[in-house]
C-alpha cells in the first residue's frame, strides 16, 4: 500500500501545506484510518481508493475525519497524475462526504471544483476574538463549519499570536482571519486557526479559499481573485467563482514516496 507525502498549493518543496496520501488497495475501516493519520501526525492525511468511475476520497486531521480539505484533495489529485493511475488529460472525480469533487489539470498547475461556502454576517461567539488577539474587525460572520473574522490590513493579520486554548473552545472547526493583501501578486492574505480539530494553524487552507472567494469576489467585484495564506510556511491559491462553486488552483510538489511496512497495513 503506497504512502506519499506532498506539499501543496506550492511550486517549491519545504513550502505549502505537506498532506499525507495513502492509495488504498483495500477498504479500511475509519479507526484505522485515524490512527494512521496521527501517525502521520500532518493536518491532513487522504485516503483515495478506487471506485467505479473515480474515487472515494477521506480526509483526516491527527484527531478527527473533517468533511471538506482542500489541499489533501490537490495532494491526491497530484499522486493520482504523477503516478499514471489518473490520465493526464482528464479530470479526476472524488466522491466524498461534500459530495462530488473534481481536479483537473491546467498547464502546471491543478484546478479544483469545490462547492461554495459563503459567510453570513454574524456577531463572533463568546471568546473568539480575544482568543485571537483581534480588537476591531472590519466584519464578522460564519460559514458552515468556520467563522470568518475580517482585519483592515495585512500586518494585523501576519502580527497574531493566538491563544490555541481558547481558540478551540470557541470554534466549531476553525477561524479565518483574511485582510487586503499589501504584498505583490495577491488580492487578499488569510489565516487559519483550527485547534478544536487538532491544527493549531493550517499552512495554506483550501477549503478556507471556498468562504474567503464569494467574501472578496464581493468586496473586490471580480469573480478572480488570487489569495496568500501568510503562514510560516506560505503559499498561494488562485480563485474562480463559478455560480455555487469556486474553482481552486496551485500547484504541488511530492517530497517522499514509499509503502507502508506490513506491520502498518489494516486487517483483512
Amino acid at each position: 500500500m503506497r504512502i506519499f507525502q506532498v506539499d501543496a498549493f506550492t511550486d517549491a518543496a519545504f513550502a505549502g501545506n505537506p498532506a499525507a496520501v495513502c492509495l488504498l488497495d483495500r477498504p479500511a475501516d475509519a479507526r484505522w484510518m485515524q490512527r494512521l493519520a496521527a501517525e502521520m501526525n500532518l493536518a491532513e492525511t487522504a485516503f483515495v481508493e478506487p471506485r467505479p468511475g473515480g474515487w472515494l476520497l477521506r480526509w483526516f486531521t491527527p484527531v478527527v475525519e473533517v468533511a471538506l480539505c482542500g489541499h489533501a484533495t490537490l495532494a491526491s489529485a497530484h499522486v493520482l497524475f504523477e503516478t499514471g493511475l489518473a490520465a493526464a488529460a482528464e479530470p479526476v472525480t472524488f466522491e466524498s462526504a461534500s459530495g462530488p469533487l473534481t481536479a483537473r489539470r491546467d498547464g502546471g498547475m491543478i484546478v479544483l471544483d469545490f462547492p461554495a461556502r459563503p459567510a453570513r454576517q454574524q456577531e463572533p461567539p463568546p471568546g473568539l476574538l480575544d482568543a485571537l488577539g483581534v480588537t476591531a474587525p472590519v466584519w464578522t460572520g460564519r460559514a458552515p463549519e468556520d467563522f470568518l473574522v475580517v482585519l483592515a490590513a495585512e500586518d494585523e493579520v501576519t502580527s497574531l499570536r493566538p491563544d490555541t486554548g481558547k481558540l478551540a473552545a470557541s470554534t466549531q472547526r476553525g477561524a479565518i482571519v483574511t485582510a487586503p493583501a499589501s504584498r505583490a501578486g495577491a488580492d487578499f492574505v488569510s489565516r487559519f486557526f483550527a485547534p478544536a480539530v487538532g491544527v493549531a494553524e493550517d499552512p495554506v487552507t483550501g477549503s478556507a479559499h471556498c468562504t474567503l472567494g464569494p467574501y472578496w469576489a464581493g468586496r473586490l467585484g471580480r469573480a478572480e481573485l488570487t489569495g496568500f495564506q501568510a503562514s510560516p510556511r506560505g503559499g498561494t491559491v488562485r480563485v474562480r467563482l463559478a455560480a455555487d462553486r469556486v474553482l481552486l488552483a496551485g500547484h504541488a510538489v511530492t517530497v517522499l514516496a514509499g509503502e507502508l511496512a506490513a506491520a502498518a497495513l489494516p486487517a483483512g
